[in-house]
């Protein structure tokens, strides 16, 4: 699940600088929900350094890019961005105003010393592991020094994460995530994720909740959960026994005030009979999940090391739907995978057939440098892959159009979130992710109302209330 967005930070209420400096920072987010946490987070450790966050990165005095290195040509994205940051920061200097310019997240582990040798005007490389240690990177570099810092145990990073107060909680929204997990140890062929953000370290549960209970009394009504292979994490309950993520979600269910729990990004493997149950019992877990298969071909899927078949893939769908049968399910997928034939991706459209997503991620295969997968003979030719992949987005985007149309006339649980983009209107989230569109009071947000849905659109759902205000 990736898109590039800009994390567009309001300044605290509160004033946490040390009274030395008036500095501002723009971080432009790429890729994934646990890169917008940890640009969250490093927001966090530089407002405790003077920093205030901006949406103008004309006036920023540093631009941070935290990158993503999952799709093709990702680090050629960053490279141009910061070739248009050097003739900014140029500029700047001319009029007498200084930039820094920093690169953190998976680009910079996976590149630290070649951007530094691509990019002169950059100051500052910090990896995904390392950017509580970001403030003391920028004093460094203010004494004249190029840092590069991509050496970390991840241990440490947890031990270190800061945790925004509640106004500066309350600015962000109704909606969090919350990183319990980092790392992956599956090493499919086509990921460089276990390159890039290491082995799997599962966050403590003390911290978890505490930062929990801190975004609970910050006003969020609803936390997701986040980790590059989240149902891997695991931990030491309270009396000293193993706890996997069913038991972190039946603890987190109690804290008074958190109306909404949802995790992502799963892997079939570790989804356990403990947290089926979760899905079950927990009224609190939303009934909506991304659990990934990336294609219906067992040759396939074997080359792809994700080590389960298409047919253990449909039982464990069987089981979960058989617990909560309400539930909407979310797939990520790959078509041109190297050596897959005609007939092997029909196995994926027969497997999308029969699962029925409510919502899907599809992308051609792209070879990342340093994964198995760009080793591997037969690649695909660019126009099959292209082709087929219009296929599968095809089928997958009347599934999702499906679904949404059979919502029409029920009765939801809508969470209030935002404004909408007409007066009068709200912007609320389903209980499967869906945006929905009803008229409301902005005193509203964070609400949960009883809407009933009228009518579907092109990126959102209608709704009207389906019970009178009080």
């Amino acid at each position: 699940m990736t898109q590039d967005s800009a994390l567009l930070l309001q300044a605290p209420e509160t004033d946490l600088r040390d009274g030395s400096n008036n500095r501002k920072v723009f971080i432009k987010t790429y890729g994934c929900q646990m890169n917008v946490y940890d640009s969250t987070r490093m927001s966090d450790a530089l407002a405790r350094d003077g920093y205030e966050p901006t949406e103008d990165m004309e006036e920023a005095d540093l631009v941070l890019l935290n990158t993503c290195h999952i799709r093709e040509k990702a680090a050629e994205k960053v490279y141009s961005a910061l070739g248009r940051l050097r003739e900014m920061k140029k500029r700047k200097a001319a009029d007498g105003r200084e930039m820094m310019i920093g690169v953190a997240g998976c680009v910079a582990q996976a590149e630290g010393e070649e951007i530094l040798r691509r990019a002169p005007a950059v100051d500052v490389v910090i990896g995904p592991q390392t950017y509580h240690r970001l403030p003391e990177a920028l004093r460094r570099a203010r004494e004249g020094h190029r840092v590069i810092d991509t050496e970390y145990a991840i241990e440490d990073k947890f031990e270190h994460l800061p945790i925004a107060e509640a106004p500066k909680i309350r600015a962000r929204g109704v909606t969090s995530f919350l990183t319990v997990q980092e790392g992956c140890d599956k090493f499919c062929t086509f990921c460089v994720v276990p390159y890039t953000r290491g082995s799997e370290v599962s966050r403590p549960v003390s911290q978890i909740v505490e930062e929990a209970m801190k975004l609970v009394d910050g006003g969020v009504r609803e936390i997701t959960l986040l980790g590059q292979n989240v149902n891997a994490w695991h931990g030491m309950g309270p009396k000293g026994e193993e706890w996997s993520l069913g038991d972190l979600l039946y603890r987190l269910a109690e804290i008074p005030g958190l109306a909404r729990l949802r995790y992502t990004t799963s892997h079939p493997r570790d989804m356990d009979d403990r947290l089926i149950e979760a899905h079950r019992d927990l009224r609190t877990l939303m009934p909506y999940l991304h659990l990934p298969v990336q294609a219906g071909s067992d040759r396939i899927l074997k080359a792809m090391n994700r080590r389960h078949t298409a047919a253990e893939y449909l039982s464990l769908i069987e089981r979960i739907r058989k617990a909560r049968p309400d539930i909407a399910l979310s797939g990520d997928f790959i078509t041109g995978f190297p050596g897959e034939t005609d007939r092997e991706f029909e196995d994926t459209l027969k497997l999308v057939e029969e699962v029925r997503y409510a919502q899907a991620f599809s992308f051609k295969y792209s070879t990342r440098p340093g994964t198995p997968g760009a080793e591997l003979k037969d690649q695909v030719p660019e126009n099959i892959k292209a082709e087929r992949l219009e296929r599968l987005q095809a089928l997958l985007l009347k599934q999702t159009q499906e679904f949404n149309d059979a919502c029409v006339g029920k009765e939801i649980d809508l969470l209030l979130e935002k404004p909408g983009r007409m007066p009068g209107q709200l912007i609320g989230r389903s209980p499967w992710l869906q945006s929905v569109n009803v008229d409301a009071k902005a005193s509203q947000i964070g609400d949960i109302i009883k809407v009933r849905i009228t009518g579907t659109g092109t990126n959102s759902l209608f709704a009207e209330r389906a019970e009178a205000e009080v």
